[in-house]
């Protein structure tokens, strides 16, 4: 089994087909698509597929390291920003072409009208230990 995040996006992915922000959304709307976020996640457990996720809030600051005794320095929020991750999925799955099966299934989550969004998702494999090499 290798664990993959699943990274959907605000904004900063290329434009989904339904390209409509959820913003725009009715309550109806924004209720179905999350109902079936939430359908796919039982789905996922059920298989036992699913690790953990979470939608996030678009506020966010960017933080620093600014040397010993010193404050972290931060900058931002920046809900301007092109780049806003808004939630994200942790699957463990036996290979890379059933993470991208599920990513594709994810993209069909309805959005304005009821139809699917067609979003693009981020499909990132969790960094393993090198292998181990004996001579």
């Amino acid at each position: 089994m290798a664990k993959y995040l699943l990274l959907k996006h605000y904004r900063g992915a290329p434009a989904a087909v339904n390209d409509v922000p959820m913003d725009r959304w009715t309550p109806e709307e924004i209720s179905a698509h999350m109902q079936y976020m939430n359908d796919f996640a039982a789905g996922l457990e059920k298989t036992g597929e699913f690790v953990d996720g979470q939608a996030l809030a678009p506020e966010g600051a960017w933080v620093r390291y600014d040397g010993e005794g010193r404050p972290p320095v931060t900058d931002g929020p920046f809900a301007e920003t092109k780049d806003l991750i808004a939630g994200w999925m942790i699957i463990d799955v036996d290979s890379y072409e059933r993470a991208v099966e599920l990513a594709g299934e994810l993209s069909a989550a309805p959005g304005a009208g009821g139809k699917p969004i067609h979003e693009w998702l981020e499909v990132r494999p969790f960094l393993t230990a090198p292998p181990t090499i004996t001579e």
